[in-house]
């Protein structure tokens, strides 16, 4: 089994991929949802209108749901399976209030510890790059504007550059256009994705 991270900044349409794609091949991919839209829709709040005490708490929770779903999916994931995330636990750091070193201190791990969670990583570039970004419209716990949003792409980009198996995926107008690049991507780590008609564009 292979664990392949789909992360980048906000609007960058990874949940629109990881969705399209688990969908139209679930004999071989498992997708892991992204954790921190589940914690921060539980506490009824998000990260822009909490005090520091609520985002480091946040990020705690967010860190312990993305590790119990991996552990949850993972143990129902075959060997000839990919399991596929929406964000990993790296991406977290890039909203620590101190920044991530201490994020790793707080957690009690390192950069290096959680990079070997995963086999590859994909970053996709958010459609802010283009202006088309949507912002809140198409997930009511985003906060950041358009310069934020890119910049957050930067700041992950930094954060999971050291992978031995990063990838880019850049912005497109066409969501179609980064279905089809991840679908390559996973074919060529041992998934066949087939054929998948997009509902939603301009990611």
């Amino acid at each position: 089994m292979k664990r392949i991270v789909l992360t980048g900044g906000p609007g960058a349409g990874k949940s629109v991929v990881c969705n399209a794609l688990s969908a139209a091949n679930p004999n071989g991919i498992v997708l892991v949802p992204e954790a921190a839209t589940q914690v921060y829709e539980a506490l009824g709040s998000r990260w822009d209108r909490m005090e520091i005490a609520g985002r480091r708490d946040a990020q705690r929770k967010i860190y312990a749901l993305q590790v119990e779903q991996e552990a949850r999916l993972a143990a129902r994931t075959r060997a000839d399976q990919i399991l596929l995330l929406d964000r990993g636990t790296i991406d977290g750091a890039a909203y620590w209030p101190e920044g991530p070193e201490a994020y790793w201190k707080d957690l009690g791990t390192t950069l290096e510890a959680e990079l070997r969670r995963y086999d590859a990583v994909i970053l996709l570039e958010t459609a802010a790059a283009l202006g088309i970004y949507d912002g809140e419209a198409s997930n009511r716990v985003r906060f950041e504007a358009p310069s934020a949003a890119i910049e957050s792409g930067r700041v992950l980009e930094r954060l999971w550059g050291g992978h031995p198996n990063f990838r880019t995926v850049n912005a497109h107008a066409d969501i179609a256009h980064k279905i089809a690049a991840v679908k390559t991507i996973l074919e060529e780590e041992g998934a066949a994705a087939p054929s998948v008609a997009p509902r939603e564009r301009g990611r």
